[in-house]
């Protein structure tokens, strides 16, 4: 069975809202000395930047979860996830200059969940197929 368009939709607007909130992080450091007003407005908020990471964590869960469910058993996507997520929520872990390091490994393995379930997802050519090639690796 091919991933279904909804599926498909899902982790790619999983991918582009992380990859817009990185955007958003790592540009900002370099917008607020040039544009002093950005740096009043709410996109220099906390609660903007874990607005949009919560989202796309949520998107990223149901977009995996239904991967997972539908096609391949395979759980390392929704670990990658979960990983970007905490990184990135952590971004100032080993400080604040080494914040725009931090958000990039953290985009990036959130990304590359939603690019592993794409693939996984796609590879499938029956669900029973890949569900009992999943079920070997386990037991």
């Amino acid at each position: 069975m091919a991933h279904h368009t909804k599926d498909k939709v899902l982790d790619r607007v999983g991918i582009w809202t992380s990859s817009l909130c990185a955007l958003h992080c790592l540009l900002l450091p370099i917008l607020v000395p040039l544009v002093p007003l950005v740096a009043g407005t709410f996109f220099a908020e906390a609660w903007f930047e874990r607005t949009i990471l919560s989202m796309s964590m949520i998107i990223g869960f149901w977009a995996l979860l239904s991967g997972y469910q539908r096609y391949h058993r395979r759980l390392y996507p929704l670990f990658s996830l979960l990983l970007g997520g905490l990184i990135y929520w952590n971004k100032d872990m080993f400080g604040e200059a080494y914040e725009p390091f931090t958000i990039a490994i953290g985009a990036m393995l959130i990304v590359a969940s939603h690019l592993i379930n794409l693939r996984l997802c796609q590879s499938c050519k029956t669900c029973e197929e890949c569900n009992s090639d999943a079920e070997t690796e386990l037991g």
